[in-house]
């Protein structure tokens, strides 16, 4: 495991599994969501069961406003979904990046099925300007976290669920051919 995402968590961690492209279905339409890596994680007495998604320099995909324009009645099942394990009592404000609520929801649902002490979201950024940063940072201030980079912050949702945010800075020489 990178030590930038084992800093993440409290104490030494180890990588129990990893699952490159790990899809987690979601409903409304046909299309599960693909995470870049899928992680079960122990540290102390702890099991995490986390999503990592890995970025550069693009962006998180399109804003909630943009992806529920005129909402198909599968889009409405969909975030209906993710607002419900996110703790959300309605649509969340357009500006935010669907993606991060959806890569979320999967490290929930996934905490859920492997039944793990908390749920990560990791962003695995190997963009030295940080790029898309405060877009991550808008979505984490959601949950009444307040975040910075190599750092992560520990909510708690209305359902009692632990959830883990966090932003790792990547070794850039990893981008280097």
């Amino acid at each position: 495991m990178p030590d930038e995402i084992a800093h993440m968590f409290d104490g030494s961690a180890e990588l129990l599994v990893a699952l490159p492209e790990h899809k987690v279905p979601l409903d409304g339409g046909n299309r599960d969501s693909q995470n870049d890596l899928f992680a079960l994680i122990r540290f102390g007495d702890q099991t995490c069961a986390a999503t990592v998604e890995g970025k550069v320099s693009e962006p998180f995909g399109p804003t909630v406003g943009e992806w529920y324009a005129e909402p198909s009645q599968g889009k409405r099942e969909r975030m209906r979904q993710l607002c419900d394990l996110l703790g959300f009592d309605d649509v969340p404000p357009f500006h935010i990046r669907y993606q991060l609520m959806h890569r979320t929801a999967s490290a929930l649902i996934e905490a859920r099925r492997f039944k793990t002490d908390e749920a990560a979201m990791i962003v695995h950024s190997f963009s030295a300007a940080r790029m898309w940063f405060e877009d991550f940072a808008t979505f984490a201030r959601l949950f009444g976290a307040e975040v910075s980079p190599d750092l992560s912050s520990m909510v708690v949702l209305k359902s009692g669920q632990r959830l883990r945010l966090g932003w790792a800075t990547g070794d850039e020489d990893f981008l280097k051919c």
